[in-house]
């Protein structure tokens, strides 16, 4: 039996077209929600950058596990190590990268560049005041969003010591606390709720799904799903401008 449900955002609940969740999303919700699931949000954004829903969630797992919470309480909060972020202050400095930060509840951006500017379009979020990257230096960090290249991946990876890049785009990569994932977040949610793991089904697109979907009872992936997603995945549903998460419900309710 399903009680829990867990959606990530971008190119999953969001179309990357439309920027708008499809009226066959919030049906499936409606549906979900009269079975008696639950439906909580998994994402790499950070709270501050969560758009309204007209679909709605019971606790929320953002910055990839980062920080996880209810309307009431924190459920996990694990930053970034303060020796990283400083580490990463100078290689950003190094290689002129534009850098994103956010703390618990508030981002700042530092170095902008044209690729930034086209991500925040695409992506369509608010980019933040722009500040110098010193200021990040001591900031308590839950996750960075690196705009580089993946060819620079493997240069950073040996200053970021205690920290992992799911990287989701080929134009920059999230930067977190090693072990967080969005199956952590999963795990404190289903704890907190008392939902065993066999109960639960979980919606991805990108590679940073993929410990979601490994963890979850079902692991659903969307039809424009990264090949690396579909290859752990249990199901592949149709795609995100095709009512892929309306379709997937409906064969899983049936």
């Amino acid at each position: 039996m399903i009680k829990a449900a867990f959606f990530d955002i971008d190119g999953t609940l969001l179309s990357f077209t439309t920027h708008r969740v499809s009226p066959g999303t919030v049906r499936a919700f409606d549906r979900l929600h009269r079975a008696g699931v639950r439906t909580f949000l998994s994402t790499g954004r950070p709270q501050v950058l969560i758009p309204d829903f007209p679909v709605s969630f019971e606790a929320h797992i953002t910055m990839n596990g980062g920080y996880v919470f209810t309307p009431d309480r924190v459920l996990l909060s694990n930053p970034l190590p303060a020796e990283a972020v400083s580490n990463w202050v100078d290689f950003a400095i190094r290689h002129k990268l534009c850098t994103m930060l956010f703390t618990a509840d508030s981002m700042m951006l530092a170095q902008p560049n044209e690729v930034a500017a086209k991500l925040r379009d695409q992506l369509e979020f608010t980019m933040p005041p722009v500040t110098d990257i010193e200021c990040m230096r001591h900031a308590e960090a839950y996750q960075l969003i690196a705009v580089m290249p993946p060819a620079l991946d493997d240069l950073a990876r040996p200053i970021l010591h205690g920290c992992s890049m799911p990287r989701w785009h080929q134009a920059f990569t999230d930067i977190v606390a090693q072990g967080n994932t969005k199956a952590l977040g999963m795990d404190a949610i289903c704890r907190h709720y008392g939902i065993r793991q066999d109960e639960t089904i979980a919606f991805g697109d990108g590679a940073n799904d993929i410990e979601m979907l490994q963890w979850a009872g079902t692991g659903i992936a969307m039809g424009n799903a990264s090949d690396d997603l579909k290859a752990v995945a249990d199901m592949v549903t149709t795609d995100v401008d095709n009512e892929g998460i309306e379709h997937a419900i409906n064969i899983l309710l049936s």
